[in-house]
């Protein structure tokens, strides 16, 4: 199942994409959230989707939400790309790089990206993310993928300055409203031959910043769940991020190339959809 949400910002409604229809499935859903996932609700979804066979359908012309209600937290790993820790100049980690993007930054995949009040270095980052199904505390390695509900395309936008120039901590470049725009939809388990096998790529004004394949990660979506559960309970509906590949606009030799107003971002993973996003300032 390929599910998305669908109206409004704030007012979204759930559904699903069957090809290039998308379908509204409010009569049976009343949302993608975390009381939906911890009832098992994608189970109960696809028994009702055998048995009722008409849902109203929906213009391609309507905005898509995220794909999952706004989650008790984001979880990013950083640094889980060989080459992108080449590119940084840092070491290759040996344990999982982990900070928290605000839940607030949470936005549609084809919103605008709102530029920061002073923001002088906003950058890019094409990532893999996943959302878990069921709780998750002290999971091991072997049993983590029964707690993976499904994997979505995320913009892992990071304002250099603040992250780096501003005291190190991560967490004020990545948690700026519009900083992480999911989907188009979320994909589950078996609708992706194989998830560490993906092409992914980016491109800002249609040159291409970032190619790369999740085969690449350092750590894979099994350790990662085993990995956090160690040190806190994930929760159904939770996001987490992989890490970006190399290409952002930091690492751009001879001088780094970050986002201004007017730029266009379009990213895309095989199996997971594209999506574009629009820079524009911020006007409050």
């Amino acid at each position: 199942m390929k599910l998305i949400r669908f109206g409004e910002t704030g007012k979204e409604k759930p559904g699903i994409l069957l090809g290039e229809k998308r379908l509204d499935l409010s009569s049976l859903v009343e949302d993608y959230n975390e009381t939906f996932f911890e009832n098992n609700g994608l189970e109960r979804l696809k028994i009702a989707l055998a048995k009722y066979s008409t849902f109203p359908e929906l213009s391609s012309a309507i905005r898509l939400g995220p794909p999952v209600a706004r989650p008790s937290k984001i979880i990013c790993i950083g640094l889980n790309y060989i080459d992108h820790c080449y590119e940084t100049n840092v070491p290759i980690p040996d344990e999982p790089v982990v900070f928290f993007k605000s839940t607030t930054a949470l936005c549609g995949p084809n919103d605008n990206l709102i530029l920061p009040k002073n923001s002088v270095k906003t950058d890019w980052e094409v990532e893999l993310a996943f959302v878990i199904r069921k709780k998750a505390s002290y999971v091991e390695e072997e049993d983590a993928m029964a707690y993976v509900a499904g994997y979505c395309l995320h913009n892992d936008y990071s304002e250099r300055s603040f992250q780096l120039e501003r005291g190190g901590q991560w967490a004020k470049g990545k948690g700026c409203d519009t900083f992480a725009p999911l989907g188009p939809f979320m994909a589950t388990p078996d609708e992706i031959a194989d998830v560490n096998n993906l092409q992914m790529c980016l491109s800002v004004n249609g040159h291409r910043y970032q190619y790369s394949n999740t085969s690449n990660l350092v750590f894979k979506i099994p350790f990662l769940v085993h990995y956090l559960s160690q040190f806190m309970t994930l929760l159904p509906g939770d996001v987490i991020s992989t890490g970006t590949p190399p290409g952002v606009g930091l690492g751009i030799k001879p001088e780094p190339v970050y986002i201004k107003a007017g730029d266009a971002i379009e990213l895309e993973i095989e199996g997971l959809g594209a999506s574009k996003q629009v820079a524009v300032p911020h006007t409050n």
